[in-house]
């Protein structure tokens, strides 16, 4: 038997509900409620200008080993084998040479 799925589709337990029905079962997103418990920010809210100044760094940085080279075109450190070729400036890397 063919499928028309250009005719309409009729269910048998579609129920009709009012537009102020379905409103009142949505929660108004635009109000001025803000959520506590925000998945996307569950350590909570952290202003821009906040003072870290007691807050410390330490990060070990390395010497540019012998098998490791600097793109002169995006600035990262590469392994020699990602070298394409050689310019004036410098070594650009395989994904710069395109």
């Amino acid at each position: 038997m063919a499928t028309d799925y250009d005719a309409p589709r009729k269910n048998d337990t579609d129920d009709t509900e009012s537009i102020e029905a379905l409103k009142e079962r949505v929660p108004d997103k635009l109000s001025g409620a803000v959520d506590a418990e925000d998945a996307d920010n569950p350590g909570g809210f952290e202003l821009a200008g906040a003072d870290l100044s007691d807050m410390e760094l330490d990060v070990v940085v390395l010497p540019p080993q012998d098998d490791e080279f600097t793109c002169v075109s995006c600035f990262l450190v590469k392994h020699r084998s990602q070298v394409d070729h050689e310019e004036k400036l410098g070594p650009v890397c395989k994904e710069c040479a395109f």
